[in-house]
């Protein structure tokens, strides 16, 4: 990893981190202010998302101390439009999913042919974020 700006591959991850931990407070509020039919099937989906955020963010701030990095213990700001419609939530959870592969590829465009582990890593969790954002768009679909 001797090619490897690290204080820019740090400052990415704390950028990350910081995402990460977000989501995990926008999918519990989501969860929480959720109505209607689909309200239970909505509340399990909201809170995986809140689980697996802090996953997320648990994994890139061990990669980043692992990188001789201090993990920032801000989160990204968080805007809410206060539409708490199924719809408006999901669109929300689509802008959120589509922000954070933005960040990812930002991730890898830095390391891309620098650091084989840094490179998979940006690639698999493109593609979770990837994944997430096309299941969105599929519940979307029933609101266009």
């Amino acid at each position: 990893m001797e090619n490897v700006n690290r204080e820019e591959v740090i400052a990415l991850l704390n950028e990350i981190m910081k995402y990460e931990l977000a989501g995990v407070v926008r999918y519990t509020h989501s969860a929480l202010m959720v109505v209607g039919p689909y309200r239970e099937s909505l509340i399990t989906y909201f809170n995986e998302q809140s689980s697996e955020s802090l996953e997320h963010a648990q994994s890139a701030g061990e990669l980043l101390v692992s990188l001789g990095g201090h993990p920032s213990q801000d989160i990204s700001i968080i805007d809410e439009s206060n539409e708490h419609s199924i719809q408006a939530l999901l669109e929300e959870s689509l802008q959120h999913e589509r922000k954070a592969v933005s960040l990812y590829k930002d991730l890898l465009s830095e390391v891309e042919g620098k650091s084989i582990y840094l490179e998979e890593y940006a690639k698999e969790m493109i593609k979770n974020e990837e994944i997430h954002s096309l299941k969105v768009e599929k519940m979307l679909r029933d609101y266009e």
